[in-house]
């Protein structure tokens, strides 16, 4: 095709130059230009026919590709058809291949191909969880940590007949329970109505930003003792001088804190305000310590290693710990039980809306400290 292109635009500057070159002279062709003429326009009439079927070849084909995968559709495809009629109120259940999806009491559950898309987006938006070292345990999951009393394991020369010295440690266990978590959306009938409008990918993008908001801000702060422990409750720290101002000597402390083996995947967690106090800091050379490189998914970087901003983490401010360092693996994050989804179409009726909710369990704990360091503020 590309060769055939070529070719036209050959003859056709060919013609257009005979034609100059006639007018310029102003004279008629004479017999061996009309018949070269001929000849061109001829070929060019012949390339065109050649392109057009070709064109018309492809259509065709396209055709019969989408009239077959119509008739094949993936279960994917069918589960958001069926999804997406229900949402519209054309059907009062939705089917896919022939089987019911599941219906709760309150309404119908989103089907399992859709919630895992969310699941996706949830982790896709919430760096922490992707970086967790995760779980997915129904019951009480028990995760062994090692503790110290008197000293580390060690390791050195002996002899025959000589006795090692054991150091005092043992296997503690870490328990990971599952608290349950909802998220309500109310989404206008008139949204879901527009015709131009991707509704599956709307409500997914929606249930995402609510449920990653959340699980992140619970990751890193945590509720309590009695709830979800976020990486923030490390016993792993560095005290700050001030209550109310960061020093670079804190932030190398801190990044010193953890061990070069979990430095790979280290990285800054931290609020924007905080963020804006450390970029006015500078080093020795009066350059900045965070620099900034808009190539990178993360494009902040701090002593050499990338920053990630949350509105969820703790600001400035007297006790508190607005930075944290290091791997996300030395958190242990147990989902119990996957995202579901429920549509609750009646509920909101009077309100011209519909409802989509969000159910998860789930708990998380420190587990491994040496990998995560938090600053906390005097």
């Amino acid at each position: 095709m590309k060769k055939l292109i070529e070719r036209r635009a050959a003859l056709k500057a060919l013609l257009d130059s005979m034609l100059a070159q006639a007018k310029t002279e102003e004279r008629a062709f004479t017999d061996e230009e009309v018949t070269k003429f001929n000849d061109a326009e001829k070929e060019i009439k012949a390339i065109d026919a050649t392109i057009g079927a070709e064109e018309r070849a492809k259509l065709i084909t396209e055709h019969i590709e989408n009239n077959l995968s119509h008739e094949n559709p993936t279960t994917e495809e069918q589960e958001e058809r069926a999804f997406c009629e229900y949402l519209l109120g054309r059907t009062t259940e939705m089917r896919a291949d022939g089987q019911n999806i599941s219906l709760g009491n309150n309404g119908a559950i989103i089907p399992e191909t859709i919630a895992n898309r969310i699941i996706e987006q949830v982790t896709e938006l919430c760096p922490i969880l992707a970086g967790a070292d995760v779980y997915h345990e129904r019951g009480k999951l028990q995760i062994p940590k090692w503790t110290i009393k008197d000293g580390d394991i060690t390791a050195g020369y002996s002899d025959d007949f000589t006795e090692l010295t054991a150091n005092s440690g043992a296997f503690a266990s870490v328990d990971l329970e599952g608290y349950l978590v909802g998220a309500l959306v109310l989404i206008g009938r008139r949204t879901v109505n527009n015709a131009k409008f991707n509704v599956v990918d709307f409500i997914i993008r929606k249930i995402s930003e609510k449920v990653s908001s959340f699980v992140e801000g619970e990751l890193l702060t945590g509720t309590g003792t009695d709830a979800v422990q976020g990486a923030l409750n490390t016993a792993n720290t560095v005290t700050a001088a001030a209550s109310t101002a960061i020093t670079l000597d804190e932030l190398i402390r801190l990044q010193a804190a953890v061990k070069t083996v979990y430095q790979k995947n280290a990285c800054w967690t931290m609020h924007s305000d905080t963020f804006t106090a450390i970029k006015l800091l500078k080093d020795g050379d009066e350059k900045p310590l965070i620099q900034t490189d808009v190539t990178k998914e993360f494009p902040h970087t701090l002593l050499g290693k990338p920053v990630y901003l949350s509105e969820n983490m703790p600001k400035i401010e007297t006790g508190k710990k607005p930075i944290l360092y290091g791997d996300y693996s030395g958190l242990s994050v147990n989902m119990r039980e996957n995202i579901s989804i429920e549509v609750l179409r009646e509920k909101y009726a009077t309100q011209h809306a519909l409802g989509v909710i969000a159910w998860l369990e789930f708990d998380s704990k420190v587990t491994d400290e040496q990998k995560l360091a938090a600053l906390v503020m005097a």
